[in-house]
């Protein structure tokens, strides 16, 4: 059997290595960062495994991989993979559901914390020479405030848990794909949309980018927020309406933005939050730990192994393949 790891970013793959070892399958590299579509079906026209980690697979390419039984994507998310191409084709999609959920979560609260304590804003301010300087907007005590989460999936939770040392007030949680006493029994009150925007102190984003989602955080939704409410994004930059956020730091309807995903990546020289002082940016790095990594690389591998070895990995996404 032939396992092929498409757009090779690792320096790496010897923990995918042992992983296909134990199928009886050969790894196979295609070791440039952004392969062609040519390329990709070359190497994988016969291949029964393909670990992928961000070169777009749509219908056409899937429709020539002629002996295909798995795609394990290098991440959480998989919406680089037709999954409908793929299903229709019997093909399973499996993904890491667990991936960077510490780290994640970890970037979420310290961009929360930054927010919140203005450091960004005194750490530039004390480089400068000034002192006691009079921040972009006035800082409220955390303690007794309400929390937002927007998605309660594996990284909102941890971060909910990590929360938990802060004497909140409430926390508010929109899912509409939770059960409400799942919720209730971690120590969370589901809401709907409006009502977490017009309640919450602090909101932090983690749900996933599609067509229903795209900006979801608009001028409308921002209408809603408090003056002094803060967003964090960690999830995907296509949530948030760049420009409306913009208008809403600008104007007061919120008070401060922490931004680890961005709607274009790497954000561009003009990128207006680069020059406001009630914003902190970081460069889509929310995911990253050394091990974190090793996780991703071993579990993507080892998923698309047990399905060359007849298993079905706990972490398929697209089921209705399984009875192809």
């Amino acid at each position: 059997m032939k396992a092929v790891i498409i757009d090779d970013r690792y320096e790496s793959h010897a923990l995918e290595r042992e992983e296909f070892k134990k199928a009886g399958a050969e790894v196979v590299e295609i070791t440039n960062v952004n392969p062609s579509d040519d390329q990709i079906v070359s190497e994988c026209k016969d291949a029964d495994a393909i670990v992928v980690n961000l070169a777009p697979l749509g219908a056409e390419l899937l429709s020539k991989f002629e002996k295909c039984r798995v795609i394990a994507r290098y991440g959480v998310g998989y919406d680089s993979i037709d999954a409908a191409a793929a299903t229709e084709k019997g093909i399973l999609i499996c993904n890491v559901p667990d991936y960077c959920m510490e780290e994640v979560s970890d970037q979420a609260l310290a961009l929360f914390m930054a927010c919140a304590r203005q450091i960004r804003f005194r750490d530039a301010s004390v480089r400068k020479g000034d002192w006691d300087a009079n921040g972009p907007t006035p800082i409220y005590r955390i303690a007794g405030r309400k929390f937002g989460l927007v998605g309660y999936g594996h990284i909102p939770r941890a971060l909910h848990r990590k929360l938990k040392g802060f004497n909140l007030g409430e926390v508010l949680i929109y899912d509409p794909f939770v059960d409400e006493d799942e919720i209730k029994k971690a120590g969370g009150r589901k809401v709907d949309f409006d009502t977490l925007l017009k309640e919450s102190d602090y909101v932090s984003i983690h749900a996933p980018l599609n067509d229903k989602t795209k900006h979801l955080f608009n001028a409308e939704a921002f209408s809603k927020m408090k003056p002094s409410s803060i967003l964090v994004n960690t999830s995907r930059g296509g949530l948030v309406d760049t420009a409306a956020l913009v208008d809403a730091l600008k104007s007061g309807r919120i008070a401060w933005a922490g931004i680890d995903v961005h709607e274009q990546e790497p954000a561009p020289a003009d990128y207006p939050l680069k020059a406001m002082d009630n914003v902190v940016l970081s460069d889509h790095k929310g995911f990253y730990s050394e091990e974190a990594q090793a996780d991703l690389q071993q579990k993507a591998a080892r998923a698309a192994a047990q399905v060359l070895m007849g298993e079905i990995p706990a972490s398929v996404v697209n089921k209705a393949a399984i009875k192809k």
